[in-house]
């Protein structure tokens, strides 16, 4: 059977945590930051674990992650 190939969108947007789960960047915090609160901003900070619910459809998209 052929090597699958990974979604390289999701490849650089998911990373897998040590328990499987997988995590990812918040959105709403690359431009137009002028406009948002010094809090909104702070609370949008690192990286947030996906909802369980999409958790098939990205390991359907990487396959060996």
């Amino acid at each position: 059977m052929p090597k699958l190939k990974s979604k390289s969108g999701a490849l650089k947007r998911f990373k897998k945590t040590g328990s499987g789960r997988f995590k990812h960047r918040q959105m709403n915090r690359s431009h137009k930051l002028t406009n948002k609160s010094s809090k909104r901003k702070r609370h949008l900070r690192g990286t947030v674990l996906v909802n369980e619910r999409d958790h098939a459809s990205i390991k359907q998209c990487l396959p060996y992650a």
